[in-house]
């Protein structure tokens, strides 16, 4: 997706009118179905006036001009991609990104520069870091730059408009040298060297035909992230960290090297919602600080997404993962860094009905993670609590921090990574769902990269789902918790408890099962086991995964009720007890249940609906 296309004449030609910004503006609105911020649509004003003139200036007559480009998988869009052919006639487009800052300081941040940015001073990226990660996100994703048939060559830079370098600026610092060689930054007194920077790469024209090449390429399928774990682990980062992951990512490890030698405890929260990539930055951490010599511990409260982690690492990494009520008896800051994924999962205290009258004590869960380690990270979505008695919100933990005296960091992830990288559809399902009032109320799949699409019977369901597992993608179908929940049969099978009408399938393996028959996978692993095709998977064993395509059967338990025009919870209609427990709050659960469900693809989600009023419900919602 880009907001605009074009030749390099008619990107001048609408700039020098004035009417660029109105164009990106009518286009962002037929995309996302809501206008952009007047600050966006000013900086676009500036930042491509000045472009246009360099493009003018530099003679970059015969060129195509690529304006918002969005990076494939994610919701993060670049400014400027100017494509042409270079000296050698060779297929060659580069990325501008542009700037309005006018000074920056230094940050004690690896990749980070300090400026003034939304109305006060922040830690972003340094431009060279930026363009570069975007340039390795398109050449590890993008077909048309990394394929030898048809290659695009690709180059990055980044131009500060309005900035005037001085003596010792930090911008280009020798803390920067390698990123600066890699996409090198210019600034307004240095125009002509831009000029010079894109010249050769580009003189030969003809960019129309490479900008055509550029639109019709295709990404590459995901790379998994537990397909991968084993070796990020063993020190093989497989993913790229864009934007404000990378500002989390090296604000934790800076934090982690400070609070080795603080006797003050540090608790990081990093809030963002389903895809934003929590768990892609608490993984590359975990390796990272592994490799640095830190005493580095990942836990979580889902034992389905532990487990996967566990086999992927392998038995000698194992141990280094754990859950959130391992910590009842750890020492204080026996751990350098704990990473706490997951973090909504966090429960009042780490008993259970099995643990032990001699062992049980009311200390809170959030008191125990804290205790063990000397700077501790919580990774957390508030909206993903399905269950009664977890307790981890934002506020919970900063109100425990404060209490405690720790020092407190906060950050939000906003990329979308998941849903094909549509930040429109999470918020379209939250707003359905009445989870929260968002600007997508309609969800237009014609205007979408995401397949999102409402099936007739759990069989065509079920049969769209097959079909995409069949050409090698991840697949999965999963439901509400409306149907009983049997135990294996004697010779290990299991018993088809999802019954509408004359479709009968089974529950994923129940986490306490014995010995199973042959490809029926542990409940555990039946998010990434392709045995787990056969089964229906519920919210506890999806949670926290991912898969290309997924199918999602909406029960009756949630109903939308047209005469009072609100969503009603049905217990009768839930088997899943701890919910039905939670009275009042049953409502506010199921409907964080299904947008978890409805939140696990990447790259298309279907739905049948038993409920027939509430399909029309949804229906009403789409164009």
């Amino acid at each position: 997706m880009r907001l605009y296309s074009g030749t390099s004449a008619q990107f001048v030609e609408d700039t020098f009118q004035g009417q660029i910004a109105e164009k990106l503006r009518n286009s962002f609105f037929e995309h996302f179905r809501h206008y952009p911020s007047p600050s966006e649509v000013s900086s676009w004003k500036n930042s491509l006036r000045a472009m246009s003139q360099v493009v003018e200036h530099t003679g970059l007559t015969d060129h195509g001009v690529i304006l918002e480009y969005q990076l494939p998988l994610s919701s993060r869009r670049l400014d400027c991609m100017i494509c042409g052919r270079d000296h050698e006639r060779e297929d060659h487009a580069v990325i501008v990104e542009l700037k309005q800052w006018e000074r920056c300081q230094d940050s004690s941040s690896e990749r980070e520069v300090s400026t003034w940015l939304g109305g006060r001073e922040r830690e972003v990226l340094h431009p060279s870091v930026q363009a570069a990660q975007y340039k390795r996100y398109l050449q590890d994703f993008q077909t048309v730059f990394y394929d030898p048939d048809g290659l695009v060559k690709l180059d990055a830079c980044s131009y500060l408009h309005n900035y005037n370098s001085y003596a010792e600026d930090v911008l280009f610092s020798s803390k920067f040298e390698d990123a600066l060689e890699d996409s090198p930054v210019f600034t307004a007194d240095d125009v002509r060297g831009l000029g010079d920077y894109l010249l050769p790469r580009l003189e030969k024209g003809e960019g129309i035909e490479v900008l055509r090449k550029v639109e019709a390429s295709r990404y590459r399928p995901s790379k998994k992230l537990m397909d991968h774990v084993g070796g990020i682990i063993r020190g093989r980062p497989e993913f790229v960290l864009l934007d404000e992951q990378l500002v989390v990512y090296d604000k934790i490890l800076s934090f982690a090297k400070q609070g080795f030698h603080d006797k003050q405890k540090v608790v990081v929260m990093v809030e963002g919602g389903p895809g934003t990539g929590k768990s892609v930055i608490a993984i590359n951490l975990m390796a990272d600080l592994s490799l640095k010599g830190y005493n580095a511990q990942y836990a979580t409260g889902s034992k389905a997404f532990t487990e996967t982690l566990r086999k992927s690492v392998g038995s000698r990494a194992a141990a280094q993962f754990k859950y959130f009520n391992g910590y009842s008896d750890a020492q204080d800051n026996a751990v350098d860094v704990l990473i706490a994924d997951e973090s909504h999962r966090i429960r009042l205290t780490s008993q259970s009905r099995f643990t032990p009258r001699i062992k049980r004590r009311d200390v809170p869960q959030i008191e125990e993670l804290v205790t063990a380690a000397k700077v501790c990270v919580f990774f957390i979505d508030n909206k993903q609590v399905v269950r009664p008695g977890e307790i981890g919100s934002t506020q919970y933990i900063k109100d425990y921090a404060e209490r405690r005296g720790c020092k407190m960091f906060e950050y939000k992830l906003d990329v979308q990574f998941r849903c094909a990288g549509s930040e429109a559809f999470v918020s379209w399902v939250e707003n359905t769902l009445g989870v929260a009032r968002t600007a997508d109320v309609i969800w237009d799949q014609s205007e979408q990269e995401f397949d999102f699409r409402i099936m007739e019977s759990p069989e065509e369901l079920e049969a769209a789902i097959r079909e995409k597992a069949k050409r090698g993608v991840t697949a999965r179908l999963m439901a509400g918790f409306c149907w009983p929940w049997s135990d294996p049969r004697r010779d290990g099978s299991l018993v088809d408890d999802v019954v509408i009408g004359d479709f009968k399938r089974p529950w994923n393996a129940k986490p306490d099962a014995g010995r199973l028959a042959p490809g029926i996978p542990k409940s555990s692993l039946w998010a990434t086991d392709p045995g787990g095709l056969d089964q229906i998977g519920c919210v506890y064993t999806i949670q926290g995964f991912e898969c290309d395509y997924a199918g999602v059967i909406f029960g009756p338990d949630l109903r939308y009720d047209f005469d009072s025009k609100a969503w009603q919870g049905h217990l009768e209609s839930s088997y899943d007890r701890p919910v039905k427990r939670a009275g009042g709050d049953f409502t506010r659960l199921v409907k964080n249940t299904y947008r978890v469900l409805l939140s696990r693809a990447v790259k298309g989600c279907y739905v049948c609906f038993t409920d027939k009023e509430t399909e029309k419900f949804f229906r009403s919602r789409t164009e």
